[in-house]
């Protein structure tokens, strides 16, 4: 393959990649197909699966840039023995990029056995976590890997619901003082703090 073969090869890859997040973004994930992409790229419609083979193909690669997109973010905007940070970073993230986070924890995803490097992007966000956890610890206090899974998880749930909430209309039919939504973010990192102490 010549270099320049390579390269409108390579740019149609990322092209569909692209596409497929705008038909995700503007129709909803049940209409993405590699032919409505092809159509909207105005290419051959059996293009797209010389770089994927089927739709769940196409669609683990968007979830993997997202969860990838997510675990910079946080490593570039927390520190391991930052809880709190981390958390303020999670929800920044889910209120800056709401079609990535619902992509990452609102859709079925494609079977992670069959795309272990979407499942490998959500893996290093997980254990960014982990290792946050693991600088609660005291020094004097030994935590197994279960204990320690089960705190990440208590934490990754806390943040997911208050992220969601905080996305949602509901909310704001609640009448809530001005003050309580305020300060809702901090009170809920303060309270996981002191669940894990």
């Amino acid at each position: 393959m010549t270099t320049a073969a390579k390269e409108r090869s390579e740019n149609l890859r990322e092209a569909c990649v692209r596409e497929a997040l705008a038909i995700i973004e503007t129709d909803g994930i049940e209409n993405l197909s590699l032919r409505e992409v092809a159509r909207r790229l105005g290419v051959s419609h059996q293009a797209p699966y010389k770089h994927f083979p089927s739709r769940d193909h196409i669609l683990a690669e968007v979830v993997r840039r997202a969860f990838e997109s997510f675990a910079h973010y946080l490593d570039a905007h927390t520190h391991a023995a930052d809880m709190r940070g981390m958390g303020q970073a999670y929800l920044r993230y889910a209120t800056a990029h709401p079609l990535q986070y619902r992509l990452m924890f609102g859709t079925p995803l494609p079977d992670p056995a069959q795309h272990p490097a979407m499942m490998a992007s959500a893996r290093h966000a997980f254990d960014l976590l982990l290792v946050a956890v693991a600088h609660k610890v005291p020094a004097d206090h030994v935590m197994t890997p279960d204990k320690a899974t089960q705190d990440a998880l208590f934490i990754w749930a806390t943040l997911h619901g208050l992220a969601s909430i905080l996305q949602a209309d509901a909310l704001h039919t609640l009448a809530l003082p001005p003050a309580v939504l305020e300060h809702m973010v901090e009170h809920t990192l303060l309270r996981v703090g002191r669940a894990l102490d």
